[in-house]
């Protein structure tokens, strides 16, 4: 949660001296390390480094049997890249991701031209399964690892101008490339709708055949060209379930890694208890259904997703996705 702006004034000899609150002052440092290559350096070699295994996350494991994200420092990154035999200027690929609250420079970089395992022995830690670690990592640590992995494919994925074909060149940051004739190149996300909806009693979860074995989530759809939020997402629940959507109220958005940076507009939405009877798109869908109030929220109690032995009850995604806040909004409000 981002703390509220704060404006203090004080006077002193009959001036007016104005003061920016801690995100202020965070939110320009980062911006300035955006546009300045050499404020940028500078800050890579005594911030922190994330590192990354072909886009996989790597953790360290607490006392207490949970995964937590370490940064590294410059110089420890550069002693690992030596001793696994790859080049030390690796590590000026590193990209921003922002700072901490101490304006601390925070970076993440990928490793994946070194081998997996020599990785973890040296760094005493563990390469996550990207999409794991969204459900394993601590609520508060989930975004950053959301974010950097998201650049780091951004960044392998957009070598090469749509314009000339020629190589695209990226700033220190890693904010942008620059391409044939000087065309720039940014970062972006797709816009997409995801709703829960209610009948009043019940909401409609759904489940993809790519979900893992019994997770069931809300409806999610991208926005096409020229669509508001509530024509996408009304749109979606005809095509996918066959329900005509009455009322739309907004919830919250969310940047979301998967598929490819998806920025998430998350709404509960209602039908009718007079027309409620579901028609499930298979070419969409596996399975979609009412549940209740009370599935729901014993659904909200699974903290972890059931292993490989366990029987694949209903369970919901993670806290940090945007679904599972729906989920949880809903159950409150009954």
């Amino acid at each position: 949660m981002l703390n509220p702006l704060r404006r203090l004034l004080s006077f002193r000899t009959g001036h007016m001296t104005r003061y920016f609150s801690d995100y202020v002052s965070k939110m320009r440092h980062v911006n300035r390390l955006k546009g300045n290559d050499d404020a940028c350096t500078s800050a890579l070699k005594t911030g922190r480094i994330f590192l990354f295994h072909q886009l996989d996350p790597l953790v360290h494991r607490t006392k207490e049997g949970s995964f937590r994200t370490v940064g590294h420092t410059f110089s420890e990154v550069e002693l690992m890249l030596a001793s696994l035999g790859a080049e030390r200027d690796l590590i000026m690929d590193s990209i921003l991701i922002g700072c901490s609250d101490q304006n601390q420079a925070q970076f993440c970089l990928d490793v994946g031209q070194v081998d997996r395992t020599q990785v973890q022995e040296v760094c005493h830690g563990k390469c996550l399964d990207f999409r794991k670690s969204l459900f394993l990592l601590a609520e508060a640590e989930a975004p950053l690892v959301a974010k950097a992995q998201a650049l780091l494919r951004w960044h392998q994925n957009n070598k090469f101008c749509s314009a000339t074909g020629q190589l695209t060149q990226r700033n220190q940051s890693g904010s942008q490339r620059v391409g044939g004739g000087g065309k720039v190149y940014y970062p972006t996300m797709s816009p997409v709708a995801i709703f829960l909806l209610s009948d009043g009693k019940r909401c409609l979860l759904a489940r993809q055949s790519t979900f893992p074995p019994g997770m069931y989530s809300a409806l999610a759809g991208f926005c096409d060209i020229g669509e508001t939020l509530e024509d996408a997402l009304r749109r979606e629940a005809a095509e996918e379930v066959g329900l005509e959507v009455g009322t739309v109220t907004y919830s919250s958005s969310q940047h979301w890694p998967l598929p490819h940076s998806s920025f998430m507009l998350a709404c509960h939405a209602s039908v009718s208890p007079a027309h409620t009877e579901i028609s499930v798109d298979q070419s969409e869908l596996e399975d979609a259904r009412w549940f209740t109030l009370e599935e729901v929220s014993t659904a909200l109690q699974v903290k972890t997703p059931p292993g490989r032995r366990e029987p694949a009850g209903m369970w919901l995604p993670p806290r940090y996705a945007i679904a599972h806040r729906l989920i949880s909004e809903w159950v409150e409000l009954q």
